[in-house]
C-alpha cells in the first residue's frame, strides 16, 4: 500500500514538473531582447530546450529529495543503524544511461543549431558565412507579414556587404558601393548581409545582443561573417571582448530599417562631406587626469591606471549627434 502511494504521489509530481518545465520554457524567451534577426531564433529555440530539461532535472532531483526529508526522516532520538541495502543494478544502469543520453542528444541538437548557422571553430576563421537560406529561422512568423512572403524576400533580394573596423576604441561601418562610411550601423531588414570583420589593435567581439551572434574580430584576418535582420528597430552594438580601458564605451547602434528608408540614409549620408565623429573614449580619455600628468582641475577625473590614448575620432560621412557623458569621478 506504501509502495503503490509513493508511486502514485511521485507520477503527479512527474506530470507537475513537466508542466512546470514546460512553462519555464515557454518563459525563457522573454528573458532576451527582441528577435530582431533570423538567428537569434534558433538561438532562442536552443536555450529555451535547456532551460526546461534543465528546470524538469533541477525538479526531479529537490522534489524526491524534500519529499524524502519530510516523510522519511528517523525519530529524533533514533541512534539505530539504517537497514542494509544493497545496491540495484536496473537503478544504476537507469541513471547512468540517462544523462548519457541526454547529454548526447543536446549535445547533437547543438551541433545542429550551429551548422545551420555555420559557426565554426578557429581554424575556419577566415570564412563563417551562414547559409543563404534559414528555414528553421523562419518557423515561426515574427510579425503580420506572411512568413513565406519574408523568407522569398531574404532568398532573392541582393547580399548587402558592410567592412566593419574595430579599433580601441570605436567602431566604423564603411558601405563600399557607395563608399561611404559611418559610426552608425544602418542594415535593410528582410536582407542579407555580409561582413567583413577586421581589427587596427587588438581583439574585438562584434556583438548585437538581439541578433544573439558574437564573433571575435582577429587583429591581421578579415573575417566573414553573414546575418539576416527581421525586426526594425534601433539595437546595440557592444564590444564583447575586453579590448582595453575604455572598451566599454565601444557600442554604437544599429538601425534596422525599411529597404526605402535605408536607400534614403545612403543617399543623405553621400551628401555629406567626411568628419571627425564624437567619439565617448576619446572624450573621457580628454576629461582625465593620468598618473603623473599634473591636471588638477576639479572637473577631471583621476585615474589610478595607465592606459594607451584611444585611436583618433575616424573620419566618417555620418555620425550620431551625441551629449559628451560626465566623466567618472
Amino acid at each position: 500500500m506504501l509502495k503503490l502511494r509513493a508511486i502514485i504521489i511521485m507520477t503527479l509530481y512527474a506530470i507537475f514538473a513537466a508542466f512546470v518545465s514546460f512553462w519555464m520554457a515557454k518563459q525563457s524567451y522573454s528573458w532576451f531582447p527582441p528577435e530582431a534577426a533570423a538567428e537569434s531564433k534558433l538561438v532562442d529555440d536552443l536555450f529555451s530546450l535547456f532551460t526546461g530539461l534543465g528546470t524538469f532535472i533541477y525538479l526531479g532531483v529537490m522534489g524526491p529529495f524534500v519529499y524524502s526529508l519530510i516523510f522519511h526522516r528517523v525519530g529524533r532520538y533514533d541512534m539505530s543503524d539504517g537497514p542494509p541495502i544493497e545496491g540495484n543494478t536496473w537503478l544504476e544502469v537507469v541513471w547512468t544511461a540517462t544523462p548519457l543520453i541526454l547529454a548526447l542528444t543536446l549535445a547533437t541538437v547543438s551541433y545542429q543549431t550551429y551548422e545551420k548557422m555555420a559557426i565554426r571553430g578557429p581554424m575556419e576563421l577566415v570564412h563563417l558565412h551562414v547559409p543563404q537560406v534559414m528555414e528553421s529561422a523562419y518557423a515561426e512568423p515574427f510579425d503580420s507579414t506572411p512568413q513565406q512572403e519574408i523568407q522569398n524576400a531574404v532568398e532573392t533580394a541582393p547580399i548587402e556587404q558592410i567592412d566593419v573596423t574595430a579599433k580601441q576604441w570605436a567602431w566604423v561601418f564603411h558601405y563600399p558601393e557607395q563608399d561611404i562610411t559611418s559610426t552608425e550601423l544602418h542594415l535593410p531588414v528582410d536582407r542579407r548581409i555580409r561582413f567583413t570583420l577586421r581589427s587596427e589593435d587588438v581583439l574585438h567581439g562584434f556583438y548585437i545582443p538581439a541578433f544573439r551572434l558574437d564573433q571575435y574580430v582577429v587583429p591581421n584576418k578579415a573575417i566573414d561573417f553573414e546575418l539576416t535582420p527581421i525586426k526594425t528597430g534601433i539595437y546595440r552594438l557592444r564590444d564583447s571582448m575586453y579590448s582595453g580601458t575604455y572598451f566599454a564605451a565601444n557600442q554604437t547602434d544599429v538601425v534596422v530599417q525599411s529597404p526605402s528608408d535605408y536607400q534614403q540614409w545612403l543617399a543623405d549620408a553621400a551628401a555629406q562631406t567626411p568628419g571627425p565623429a564624437f567619439n565617448q573614449a576619446a572624450y573621457e580619455y580628454s576629461q582625465t587626469a593620468r598618473p603623473g600628468s599634473g591636471a588638477t582641475k576639479d572637473n577631471v577625473a583621476v585615474h589610478g591606471w595607465a592606459t594607451i590614448p584611444p585611436a583618433p575620432p575616424p573620419l566618417v560621412n555620418y555620425a550620431p549627434k551625441h551629449e559628451p557623458k560626465s566623466p567618472p569621478v
